[in-house]
């Protein structure tokens, strides 16, 4: 089954919940960029926290068969970042997500929380 993009991104939001991630949003980026349609961004509280989520997030999309064009930062479980093209997913540790704040940068997308 073909998942839309919007689709994807609240899948990648459910997943990251299964694995208890920390204020779960998705920015909704369709009318600021052509780069991607959605952002999911979530924090982890520790590094090894951050790696499962990632880890978590691929494994269930891939019994979708969705595949990520590219992963990046999976090793070091500060910022993993996971480019499914339409749905770009950030895990952060949430120190670097307070540094980095892509909610900040994107401040005029809409945001959809994602709650258990």
């Amino acid at each position: 089954m073909e998942l839309d993009s919007h689709e994807l991104a609240r899948l990648v939001g459910k997943f990251a919940l299964d694995k208890r991630a920390v204020d779960t949003v998705i920015l909704d980026l369709r009318e600021l960029t052509t780069v991607t349609d959605y952002f999911v961004i979530c924090s982890g509280t520790a590094d090894i926290h951050v790696k499962a989520i990632a880890e978590h997030i691929r494994e269930g999309l891939r019994q979708e068969d969705q595949r990520p064009w590219h992963i990046e930062g999976l090793s070091y479980g500060t910022w993993v970042l996971m480019d499914y093209i339409d749905v770009v997913v950030h895990v952060f540790h949430q120190e670097k997500r307070e540094f980095y704040g892509l909610e900040r940068l994107w401040g005029d997308a809409p945001i959809e929380r994602m709650e258990d």
